[in-house]
C-alpha cells in the first residue's frame, strides 16, 4: 500500500516521502498515529503538485537571494569604531556592528546571519552573511578610527 509520510519515521523514511508498505502497518499504525495518509490516486496527485510548487517557490527565493548576495558584496562597508592612540582598537569589531552598517546601506540583515572574523584593529576585514539556505555574501569591512 502507497501511503504520503506526514512526519519522520525511523527505518521508513522523511516527511512528505511517498513509500509502499504493509497494509496492516499504514492502517492499523501509521495512519491513526498521524504519521501517514493514505496514498489514494487524488491524494498522490495533489503531493505532486504542492511539491512541484515549493520547488518552484524554493528556486525563487534562492534567486532572489542570490541577487541580494551580489549587491551585498558589490558595496564595501565602513565600520567606525574608538580606537587608542597606538591604533589599537578597544574591544573589536562584532557581528551587530557590520548588520547594523549594513541596514544603514539599505540592506535588511539580521545580526544572527552575519560571520566575522575576529577583528581588533584598522583596516580592510572579509565577513560572511547568509542571505538564505545555502547562499552567502563576502562583504568587504573597512575598519576606520570614530570622529570625535
Amino acid at each position: 500500500m502507497k501511503i504520503i509520510l506526514k512526519k519522520d519515521v525511523a527505518n521508513l523514511g522523511d516527511a512528505g516521502e511517498v513509500v509502499e508498505v504493509k497494509t496492516g502497518y499504514a492502517l492499523n499504525y501509521l495512519v491513526p498515529q498521524g504519521f501517514a495518509t493514505i496514498g489514494t490516486p487524488s491524494a498522490l496527485k495533489q503531493h505532486e503538485e504542492t511539491i512541484r510548487q515549493r520547488a518552484h517557490k524554493e528556486a525563487k527565493n534562492i534567486a532572489e537571494a542570490q541577487a541580494k548576495a551580489a549587491k551585498i558584496a558589490a558595496e564595501p562597508v565602513n565600520v567606525a569604531v574608538k580606537v587608542g592612540e597606538s591604533g589599537k582598537l578597544y574591544g573589536s569589531v562584532t557581528a551587530a556592528q557590520v548588520a547594523n552598517a549594513l541596514v544603514e546601506k539599505g540592506f535588511e540583515v539580521d545580526k544572527k546571519n552575519v560571520e566575522v572574523p575576529e577583528i581588533k584593529e584598522l583596516g580592510e576585514f572579509e565577513a560572511k552573511v547568509k542571505c538564505y539556505k545555502g547562499v552567502f555574501a563576502d562583504v568587504k569591512i573597512n575598519v576606520v578610527p570614530e570622529e570625535a
